[in-house]
């Protein structure tokens, strides 16, 4: 079915009064929604505002907290900061061999140490060479596999006991 003169007005007055393309292909039957679409971007019909979207509510603004009684009853104590863990860096050479060559990609074996030493662009690029029992001779397993920071202990009284136990009070 083809667009009459009166199918053509209908549309016009269906779109004017906010129906959607959907509702005014069901009332002239026989046409879809896509086609009232395609019409109305034909004839230029202005395009109808879109519904409001709600205002965005503002956030709250956050208070201060007021200290607990038990967070008032504890002590103020100072906090240190842990000791950072300082590795002594060996500046080790590559292990030349007696003919005055180094380890390389091509010359790796299992015994060996293939701790990368220098820029791997460069001519002179090596790997360490030393014997290891492991993946680096025991200087660059120092630095490779640094040993665990010790687990900080909190003091009573921190948040994180205090929502402990007030997680226990309400069971």
């Amino acid at each position: 079915m083809g667009w009459t003169e009166e199918r053509v007005e209908t549309l016009k007055k269906l779109w004017i009064e906010g129906l959607s393309a959907s509702q005014i292909a069901k009332q002239l039957t026989g046409v879809t929604r896509n086609a009232v679409i395609g019409k109305v971007h034909r004839l230029g019909l202005a395009g109808r505002a879109t519904p409001s979207r709600p205002a965005k509510r503002p956030r709250p603004v956050s208070r201060p907290r007021l200290a607990t009684s038990s967070q008032s009853n504890a002590v103020a104590r100072p906090r240190m900061a842990p000791a950072p863990y300082l590795a002594l860096v060996p500046h080790l050479e590559p292990l030349k061999a007696a003919d005055g060559s180094v380890t390389t990609v091509l010359t790796l074996t299992d015994s060996v140490c293939k701790w990368p030493i220098g820029d791997p662009t460069d001519a002179a690029f090596a790997f360490c060479g030393r014997g290891s029992t492991g993946t680096y001779c025991a200087d660059h397993a120092s630095l490779a596999f640094q040993p665990q920071q010790p687990r900080k202990k909190r003091a009573y009284g921190e948040p994180d006991e205090l929502r402990r136990m007030m997680r226990l009070s309400a069971m």
